[in-house]
């Protein structure tokens, strides 16, 4: 069985590569698998390789920024996916989000030695004390208010994308996810809500998150925006809808568009 950690030596016909230069993605012609004789010469440039998915030998590989880039290739942002597939952004995600575990774990948080490569799993184990690091998720809430016909959609004050969604967030320390709902909702919107209901989950790779969404219905209060977190909210009917995320890839466009779906 292949251990993840590659050297070049351990390259085999077959296998495919997704490529990371500067923090951004290669792609040509918006595909982002690349063969091994593609890129070949690229080899010696290799900072990091993790063999990400042993079934179909994919290969996460992290250039150096003075690698030659193959002709005709681009860099693109991770989120340029969101438009092609969601099995696309699943499989780059889960390279890049394996790619940064690795650079960020090349020595230990406890007392600061070099760590090594785990066998047969991924993880990197410290030299010195022995402590163990696995590749971390963190878990995420992300809920579709309604009131009657009406869903409750907010813009983002961070981000100037324009687009309307769900309100979302972290779970923090001793919350269950359903907790975190609640708490979330209250502080961006200043809403009460209840019947809270389970959609469905999603792996979401900025950077690193496992969204969990919900479902929930308006109970009392005022639309109130979280200072410096939402920059809009509002409620809107079903057949007047602001921009909002695609209903084929994130977990907030397929709530969106499932409750849509059931009111028509």
């Amino acid at each position: 069985m292949r251990n993840f950690f590659l050297t070049s030596d351990d390259y085999q016909v077959g296998d495919q590569f997704v490529l990371f230069y500067s923090g951004e993605i290669i792609v040509r012609d918006d595909q982002f698998i690349w063969s091994m004789d593609e890129v070949s010469s690229l080899f010696p440039h290799v900072l990091h390789q993790v063999l990400i998915q042993r079934d179909s030998g994919l290969v996460a590989i992290d250039l150096a920024e003075d690698a030659p880039l193959p002709e005709s290739a681009s860099q693109v942002s991770l989120r340029s996916l969101l438009f092609n597939s969601e099995d696309a952004l699943l499989t780059a995600g889960k390279a890049n989000q394996v790619l940064d575990w690795y650079r960020a774990h090349r020595f230990c948080g406890y007392c600061g030695a070099q760590t090594s490569h785990g066998e047969n799993e991924l993880v990197v184990v410290c030299e010195r004390c022995q402590h163990h690091f696995f590749p971390r998720i963190n878990p995420c809430v992300i809920v579709l208010v309604t009131r009657g016909e009406q869903i409750l959609l907010a813009r983002s004050a961070r981000y100037r994308t324009g687009f309307y969604s769900c309100l979302a967030g972290f779970i923090e320390v001793g919350e269950s996810a359903e907790d975190t709902v609640h708490r979330e909702v209250k502080e961006e919107s200043g809403l009460e809500i209840e019947n809270v209901r389970y959609f469905k989950s999603q792996s979401w790779p900025f950077p690193s998150q496992l969204m969990l969404g919900y479902y929930a219905d308006y109970k009392s209060g005022e639309i109130v925006p979280e200072p410096g977190e939402i920059e809009e909210a509002d409620w809107f009917s079903v057949d007047k809808l602001p921009k909002t995320p695609s209903g084929k890839i994130s977990v907030a466009g397929q709530l969106i568009y499932n409750f849509v779906r059931h009111m028509q």
